[in-house]
């Protein structure tokens, strides 16, 4: 129809009768012959493509990229960023994380009065799997390197962070996050909470949730008290403030050692490391240093470290 109002138009100029009888015809003679070419073509691209759609035939994209090569990209990508930090041994990649959570419990000699209604206090998961888990405290380093390696080698680690520092820099804290770091309490000022009221120990934690659900749209579940120390208020004032579970640690990471909790000086399926956001003004190295000094051990063990909250 659109060509036949164009052949309708006359341009400004006056046609003659016979003229335009004649011109009409042969407009709808070239009408009809596209028309009919316009559904041989139809026709004909169905058939080849099956779709029916004007240059459907020949023009299919790539293929989508299979599990397995994803997998073997990414292996590849890790591969190179062990060689660029300068890791001994590319890191070992972590099971699957369970179906199913497993059952904790507070470790023996860490119990409190009253501790089966209380948050759970363990220095281990219980987990048969040769993993361990990577736990950063405080937040006093905020190193780009460290997130650039962590993020290039896809080691994941859980934060336990403390106001008085980390508000110094709340977006390194928000980048970490976006990166796939979990991040959770270590109270507001970093005190000595045994040494506190039961109000003022709720005080430092719940105010720490506060914050870091301001700050980073979620409340914590879990909660590390100040140099592992803690006693009944302390439990109490976390479970009132949402608290679910207290990781404490198994292992310690330095630049230049790691250290154990553990008579046999090791590590076991479950432990978790702890380390600190740390720099040469404290160490005798910096935060890149004390990943590359961990994961010599944890990788020359036959551990790979696993996300801790996709367990607890």
């Amino acid at each position: 129809m659109g060509q036949v109002r164009q052949n309708e138009q006359s341009g400004g100029r006056r046609l003659r009768p016979g003229g335009l009888l004649r011109r009409t015809r042969a407009a709808r003679l070239v009408a009809a012959g596209l028309t009919a070419a316009a559904l041989l073509s139809g026709c004909a691209l169905g058939t080849e493509s099956g779709s029916g759609g004007p240059g459907a035939a020949g023009q299919a994209g790539p293929a989508p990229e299979t599990k397995a090569q994803r997998l073997a990209k990414k292996q590849a990508a890790i591969a190179a960023a062990t060689r660029r930090w300068g890791l001994a041994q590319v890191p070992l990649t972590a099971p699957a994380p369970p179906d199913a959570k497993p059952t904790l419990s507070t470790r023996d000699g860490f119990e409190v009065e009253g501790q089966e209604d209380l948050p759970h206090v363990f220095t281990t998961v219980p987990v048969k799997e040769r993993v361990v888990f990577l736990t950063i405290d405080d937040g006093a380093e905020k190193d780009p390197e460290f997130l650039r390696m962590m993020k290039e080698l896809d080691i994941p680690y859980s934060a336990f962070l403390s106001d008085y520092l980390v508000s110094e820099d709340y977006d390194y804290f928000r980048t970490m996050q976006k990166q796939g770091a979990a991040l959770h309490n270590h109270t507001l000022d970093h005190p000595y909470l045994p040494g506190l009221s039961y109000e003022e120990q709720r005080h430092q934690i719940c105010g720490m949730q506060d914050i870091i659900e301001k700050q980073y749209g979620k409340r914590p579940r879990l909660f590390r008290p100040p140099y592992g120390n803690y006693n009944q208020d302390t439990l109490k004032a976390a479970k009132s403030c949402g608290i679910e579970a207290v990781p404490l640690w198994n292992a310690e990471a330095f630049t230049d050692r790691v250290d154990y909790r553990e008579w046999d000086r090791d590590l076991h399926p479950g432990d978790i490391v702890l380390t600190h956001f740390r720099g040469a003004g404290e160490w005798d190295g910096t935060m890149v240093d004390m990943v590359r000094q961990a994961m010599k051990v944890i990788t020359s063990k036959g551990y790979a470290v696993a996300r801790l909250e996709d367990y607890v």
